[in-house]
């Protein structure tokens, strides 16, 4: 069915994955796949904010996270699936995409909770996901 699949997860969130993985490893069965698990570390916004933080901070943030997302990959990833992490930074939507057309994923299979009224109005990941990504997107409620 697919090769490649992109599977966005929010370490700290467990209902950002928690059936958006099996979800992913079905549609690739009987085959083979390729998973890529990204997890992206948010931008400060302004910079304004990002000068109250020391110089090494994005380095050791972006390094903490890469072991955070290594170790929840030897948890949660079956043997036998091809596994690649992938940590990012920068606006969450935009990595996502980002990595979906720069990784040549077949599909994106993202985690969502049911929209609240502000997400009607802001507009969450997931639908920015939907409505931009080159690639298909499979959303999996969470809740």
């Amino acid at each position: 069915m697919f090769k490649t699949i992109l599977l966005p997860i929010d370490l700290g969130t467990k209902d950002s994955w928690s059936k958006a993985l099996p979800a992913a490893l079905r549609l690739a069965q009987p085959e083979g796949i390729v998973l890529h698990v990204v997890t992206v570390v948010p931008d400060f916004g302004m910079s304004v904010v990002g000068s109250f933080f020391d110089k090494e901070f994005e380095k050791q943030a972006l390094h903490r996270v890469g072991e955070e997302l290594s170790a929840w990959v030897n948890a949660n990833i079956p043997d036998g699936v091809e596994v690649h992490p992938h940590v990012t930074h920068g606006r969450v939507y935009e990595e996502i995409m980002r990595a979906a057309d720069k990784l040549n994923v077949d599909a994106i299979v993202i985690g969502s909770h049911t929209p609240e009224l502000t997400d009607y109005l802001l507009g969450p990941n997931a639908a920015r996901v939907v409505r931009h990504a080159k690639q298909s997107v499979f959303v999996v409620r969470g809740d």
